[in-house]
């Protein structure tokens, strides 16, 4: 059955002060946004994420967060930073991030793209086997160029200079042409920091220092949502929150090539490191 807008042209008249136009059809836009969330590479599992469906309790920093989300979706394009979410597993920091791309690509036509960084990086490394066609320069230029981009799981990718290296290319590149980014971490600020398994020492100095250029942190704790029964309300993700036995801290991930830079920061503290990307064969 055609649209009774615009007759599936994709076009509606409307009256503007007397006078008769067209604009775009709520019809055409909802095709463009099924069509560029499509094209998201949202994974299955989060491809229902919405905002209207996220379950909130009395948490006040959770409320907040979920409040700065929604009205970054809602303000995009115009808006002066991305997001980056940061807590312990579980907590929904990629629900509300998928969210957010999904709400920004269905309202405003944006082209997003949504990668967890370790895919990411394995994409990227695919593309120097000779049996692969596809290139760098084809896996990279969506993540660069989209309109809004949101990077999961930041962090958790084991370390190695070829891995910064390429991440920083991406983050500077995006910052350098004033492109939303959302990400999300496992990994908190610490007061040491020297401890491998800060925020800080897991994503390098280089690029800690241009994310909070780039990003507003929203950084929370709450209930673990994989440790919920299905479908719980407010009250029982707020009394599992209550009774939460939280971890000091996350399993150890730092290896030598991490603590080494560490201590080259200690060493020159006043040094900066060149952020262009040298590209090449990745690192083992």
């Amino acid at each position: 059955m055609p649209c009774p807008l615009c007759d599936d042209t994709g076009w509606k008249p409307i009256d503007d002060e007397g006078v008769r136009r067209v604009t775009r059809c709520d019809c055409w836009r909802a095709k463009l946004g099924g069509t560029l969330l499509a094209d998201a590479n949202i994974p299955r599992r989060y491809q229902h994420c919405d905002l209207a469906t996220f379950v909130t309790y009395p948490n006040e920093r959770l409320l907040n967060v979920v409040k700065r989300t929604k009205r970054f979706a809602e303000e995009f394009p115009v808006v002066d930073k991305g997001l980056f979410f940061v807590g312990p597993p579980g907590i929904g920091k990629t629900h509300l991030a998928v969210a957010a791309l999904r709400q920004v690509v269905q309202r405003t036509g944006a082209r997003g793209i949504f990668y967890d960084t370790r895919d990411l990086l394995r994409v990227i490394r695919s593309t120097y086997d000779p049996a692969i066609r596809a290139t760098e320069v084809q896996v990279l230029r969506p993540v660069i160029e989209a309109d809004l981009l949101v990077l999961d799981d930041l962090g958790a990718e084991k370390t190695s200079e070829w891995v910064e290296e390429t991440l920083n290319f991406i983050v500077n590149e995006r910052y350098s042409q004033r492109r939303a980014t959302i990400f999300t971490t496992n990994y908190e600020e610490k007061e040491d920091r020297e401890d491998p398994d800060s925020l800080l020492a897991r994503i390098g100095f280089r690029m800690h220092s241009r994310l909070y250029e780039m990003c507003e942190f929203l950084e929370y704790e709450g209930a673990d949502f994989r440790h919920a029964e299905p479908n719980s309300g407010a009250n029982e993700l707020l009394s599992l929150w209550k009774n939460m036995k939280r971890p000091d801290r996350l399993p150890t991930r730092s290896g030598g090539p991490l603590r080494a830079q560490l201590r080259e920061q200690r060493q020159k503290p006043d040094s900066k490191a060149d952020l262009k990307w040298s590209g090449g064969k990745a690192g083992r």
